[in-house]
């Protein structure tokens, strides 16, 4: 029994050796594991979460805006109809009235607009009386309707 332990002991070792190699050599899955696939779909859960609450944001904020905005829109218009008003009283006291001999008209010689003549039409525009403001430009520059209310409009 000692000869046979001699011959089937090293032939154990040299198989175990052979199939640790074999073992160690042979190509391993790349696949994912559970935990680098449990990983992703945090990600992916993760990222959606964050978009939906941007997007429950952007709503929110559009919603104070449209809340907020037009106390705000009317408010800064009629500041600007105000400073409108004292700049054209301001420049009728030094400026020459129609009529008199240094006034200009409403389209200055290199085709724009006398400043006060415009601040009058951005005032009666602002003011919501823009079909008063399209007939005096149309008026006092011969334009058609549709450039006369492009005018108005963009005011």
């Amino acid at each position: 029994m000692g000869d046979v332990l001699l011959v089937i002991l090293p032939a154990l070792i040299l198989a175990a050796v052979l199939w640790a190699f074999t073992t160690a050599l042979k190509p391993r899955d790349f696949g994912v594991s559970d935990a680098e696939r449990y990983q992703q779909e945090l990600a992916v859960r993760s990222q959606a979460h964050y978009a939906a609450q941007v997007q429950a944001a952007t709503a929110a904020r559009a919603r104070v805006d449209a809340v907020t905005r037009p106390s705000q829109n009317e408010q800064q218009q009629s500041q600007q109809a105000d400073h409108a008003r004292q700049a054209l009283r301001a420049q009728t006291g030094s400026a020459p009235a129609v009529g008199q001999p240094g006034y200009q008209g409403p389209v200055l010689p290199g085709g724009q607009l006398n400043p006060q003549f415009a601040l009058q039409l951005q005032s009666l525009a602002r003011n919501g009386k823009k079909l008063q403001a399209i007939k005096l430009l149309r008026q006092a520059t011969h334009s058609d309707l549709l450039t006369a209310k492009n005018f108005v409009d963009r005011l």
